[in-house]
């Protein structure tokens, strides 16, 4: 394997490496560092669909969703049986066929994802003790888990904007540490200004909300009344 395949593979499998702490800003900046342009305009134009479509094709968003978390457990299963790209394939497939015909509770899974990493954000941010984040985790896994259950329509709505925006947000970011000369003042504007990226994350996720919940009609494969 040339060193280029070598480092391509790497980069691959540090989407599925596991950090051994909760990431902060200054991580998701140095991640959107290393990012490379392909990755990042994937991202952007990825985001770009999350946030304006993301009811009108939910199930297929949702089931790449379950395949990429499926591929993820599976390779991480994978690399200690000897086999990662093959463990994040099985994982992969298993887990997006499992997810089309389950699409409820599929959603319900990816909305209690979203809610744990929102609340274990929020409990570090508010200032509480950081060892017990994982409260703050299981009450938003709980609590985003139960409203796709009960306002389904508006949980799609609301988990496909919120990862819309978090991966525009980041392709964006992850195109401007490209140019060297913008690189340094958007670190030091974000350090300095420890909410920004959260409000940079937040208004592109409440247009998103308000884009697909007044322009957009039946999903994908739903039934008209």
């Amino acid at each position: 394997m040339n060193p280029q395949d070598t480092e391509h593979a790497n980069s691959i499998w540090a989407l599925f490496h596991l950090p051994s702490h909760w990431p902060v800003q200054t991580d998701l900046l140095q991640w959107c560092q290393d990012m490379r342009p392909g990755e990042a305009a994937i991202l952007v134009m990825a985001g770009v669909v999350y946030l304006l479509f993301g009811w009108y094709i939910f199930k297929a968003l949702v089931t790449i969703n379950a395949g990429l978390v499926g591929a993820f457990i599976g390779g991480r299963v994978g690399q200690h049986l000897g086999s990662f790209a093959a463990g994040a394939c099985v994982g992969g497939v298993v887990a997006a066929a499992a997810a089309w015909p389950l699409m409820k509770y599929a959603v319900a899974v990816m909305g209690g994802l979203f809610g744990a990493l929102l609340g274990a954000s929020i409990w570090r941010a508010v200032g509480l003790d950081g060892n017990l984040a994982w409260a703050g985790a299981l009450m938003g896994l709980i609590a985003f888990g139960m409203l796709s259950f009960i306002v389904f329509r508006a949980s799609v709505i609301m988990y496909t904007s919120l990862q819309g925006s978090v991966m525009l947000i980041f392709g964006i970011l992850g195109l401007i540490y490209k140019y060297p000369e913008l690189a340094p003042k958007i670190t030091a504007n974000m350090q300095g200004q420890p909410g920004l990226l959260a409000m940079a994350i937040f208004f592109p996720m409440i247009l998103g909300l308000i884009y697909q919940q007044t322009q957009l009609g039946n999903p994908e494969g739903a039934k008209k009344k």
